[in-house]
Order: C-alpha cells, then structure tokens, then sequence
C-alpha cells in the first residue's frame, strides 16, 4: 500500500514494529503463558476489521477506484459517485458493510491495465470488471466474486459476423476486443480466428471500430453488450454468448494490493452482501435486462 511519513498508516506500521521489537526483548526474559493461537487470530481479525476502523490509504476514509469514462450499465452518467449502475451501488454496499458511510468514500481515476499491474496501489480496493484469474493474482489480491459474468459477441446486423451461429462461424471474420481483458483471451483463446485480433486500450475505441467497419464485431461482457445494441450502436445485434470455461464461471472480484491487510475483510463484506441478497437486489435492478443471448458453441 501506498503512505508516506506522517501518515496515520505509517504511525501504525512504525507503532507496530516497536511493538514486536518490545515483545521480541520480553520472549527472552521470562516465561510465556500458554496461549490458544485460534483465540487470537480470530480477536487479530476482529481487530483489523473493525467497522470503520480498517488500516485504509487515508485514515477514515475508503479509497475505491475505477476507469474513466466509467461506462453503463456499471456507472451512470459516467459518475461513480452517484451510486447509480451497477458497481458503483455494489461499491456503496461494500462501503456500508465496513462500515463507511457514502460520505467517506473517496473516487480514484484508474486505467483498468494499471489496476493489476504489479507495483504498490494507492486505492483501497478497484471496481472494474476485473475478471478473477490466477494469472493475475500473481500481481494483486482479489475479493470473493461479485458478479459471474459470460462473454458475448456484437456485430453490425447486416454483417457477416451477424450471422454466425457457432463459434466455427467467427473464424473467418475481424474481431476486436479491449487490451488486457478476458474479452481479447476468448477471441484467442476460444475462436482463434484466422486473423489476428484488434486489441484496442478503451472498449470506446472498440465500439468505434465496429461502427466504422474497422472490426467486423467485438467481444465484450454480456451485460455491456445488451447496453451497446441498446443505447450506443443500435444497427448493432448481439450475435451470442460464450459458455464459460472449464464449468467454472467466470466472476468479476475487487482488486487489492498484492497481500493487503483489507483483502480479508472485504472478501467478508462481498460474501455477506451475496448471503443476504443483496447483491442479487442490485443486479436485478441494473443488470435485469441482461440475461439472455444465444449460446455460441
């Protein structure tokens, strides 16, 4: 995590390790009680998950990040501070189950490559359709799941990609996805088209190609697909969705700092949020339309 001196984290970091040095000098100088280690990992967690009270970037706040423009139907209006779309309401809800009011979250620009990148963070936690995958744990830790998610692919109604029925029928034709996304590996990874696929930095560079023909379709999330046929590039079908992998579905996780001390009490906070509805409540209320789409096989 990211702090410099002065800071209310680099007090504790500096707090802490006089502690350990003072408990380090007392284990060679007198006797140690038996101790129940269980007892204690669950009053340290306890500790460190306090509502309100984590060991955050800035003391009392909650500092979440996303990309810019935050596209629908995940943000509204490409503000996700409204709590409106469907992230940032999951955003809020995460907030609140820490116990952070809305007042104390604090919005961070950014770009979805650099969320996990490997390098220090200056974010609490990203929310950006950041597909789990080992590959990236590498770099960052992840929360529980909170959103399984298919990817679909959307053409130009009269295209020839917009007539493809299985996956055998897009190998002939151009397609794009954004860089760094499970999107662009399912083009590789699925089709393995006969031409290489376009890789573009922003999915807006992506729906611009395929409105002027650059790109015969793209592949995208399918809740982002129904969003683009609907409001953004109408003459626009979705041709399909991929079945998920392996019979594992493929999930969308908050992304944290490679071992932060939040990882657990976040995962926490989404596993609690999925227990007790309340994520299949805002999901039914920003993604309801998003639900079905051909399988492509």
């Amino acid at each position: 995590m990211h702090a410099v001196p002065g800071t209310p984290r680099a007090l504790r970091r500096a707090a802490y390790a006089a502690t350990v040095a003072l408990l380090a000098a007392a284990v060679g100088c007198a006797p140690q009680p038996d101790t129940n280690a269980s007892d204690k990992a669950s009053e340290s967690a306890r500790e460190t998950c306090a509502k309100g009270e984590l060991n955050t970037e800035t003391s009392g706040k909650l500092t979440i990040a996303t990309d810019k423009p935050a596209y629908e139907p995940w943000f509204k209006d490409d503000d996700p501070a409204s709590g409106e779309g469907f992230e940032s309401a999951v955003a809020y809800a995460v907030a609140k189950q820490l116990g952070y009011d809305s007042a104390d979250v604090v919005w961070q620009t950014v770009p979805f490559n650099k969320a996990f990148a490997p390098g220090e963070k200056t974010f609490d936690f990203d929310i950006n359709q950041v597909s789990i995958s080992d590959e990236r744990k590498k770099a960052v830790d992840f929360s529980s799941g909170y959103y399984d998610v298919r990817q679909a692919v959307v053409a130009l109604k009269h295209s020839k990609a917009a007539k493809a029925t299985s996956i055998a029928g897009l190998k002939d034709v151009k397609l794009g996805a954004q860089v760094g996304t499970t999107s662009l590996a399912y083009i590789n990874d699925v089709v393995r088209p006969r031409q290489d696929a376009a890789a573009f930095t922003k999915n807006d560079q992506a729906k611009s190609a395929l409105k002027n023909g650059q790109v015969d379709a793209v592949v995208v999330d399918l809740p982002t697909a129904f969003y683009i046929t609907a409001a953004e590039v109408t003459d626009a079908r979705i041709v399909g969705q991929f079945e998920n992998r392996g019979g594992t579905p493929e999930q969308f996780g908050l992304v944290l700092d490679k071992g932060s001390a939040l990882t657990s009490c976040v995962t926490d906070a989404v596993d609690a949020l999925r227990e007790d509805g309340t994520l299949a409540r805002i999901e039914k209320q920003w993604l309801s339309d998003a639900v079905g789409a051909p399988v492509l096989k």
